[in-house]
């Protein structure tokens, strides 16, 4: 792996790091701001498994108002891969697999998600979420 996509994965592992304490209430309401919402670009596109588009306005209040509201929540963040240098971002792609998770029709529920993402300083202009199959689901482990 080059050190830019190292680089890559522990953004992404650690804005997941981020969600996990989030939810469970453990990480500081003074923190939404430095560990997640300043790393979105003001025009940052996100799409949700089911095909939702809140605007990053929308998207920033509905998880600060999740604040401990999912104690028992874990993500296990596998399979991130560099597809193509785009210049000034990165395409990327990696699948997040979920427990517990209060907010998904399914506790235990995995995403492929697509990415693009600036160069350091990465900045996250565009999350596509799209739900695992069940074959894809049944494969992995939500052992974590």
């Amino acid at each position: 792996m080059s050190a830019l996509e190292e680089a890559v994965r522990r953004e992404i592992e650690e804005v997941h790091r981020f969600f996990v304490e989030w939810f469970n209430g453990t990480a500081r309401r003074s923190d939404f701001d430095s560990r997640f919402a300043d790393r979105l670009d003001p025009e940052m596109v996100f799409v949700s498994p089911d095909g939702n588009r809140p605007d990053r306005t929308a998207l920033l209040a509905g998880i600060r108002q999740a604040h401990g509201a999912n104690p028992g929540f874990r993500i296990a963040i596998r399979d991130v891969k560099l597809l193509r240098d785009l210049g000034e971002a990165l395409l990327v792609s990696y699948t997040e697999w979920q427990r517990g998770a209060r907010s998904s029709a399914r506790g235990e529920n995995a995403r492929f998600t697509t990415l693009v993402i600036t160069k350091p300083p990465f900045r996250w202009l565009h999350v596509h979420e799209t739900w695992l199959p069940e074959a894809g689901r049944a494969a992995g482990s939500f052992d974590f």
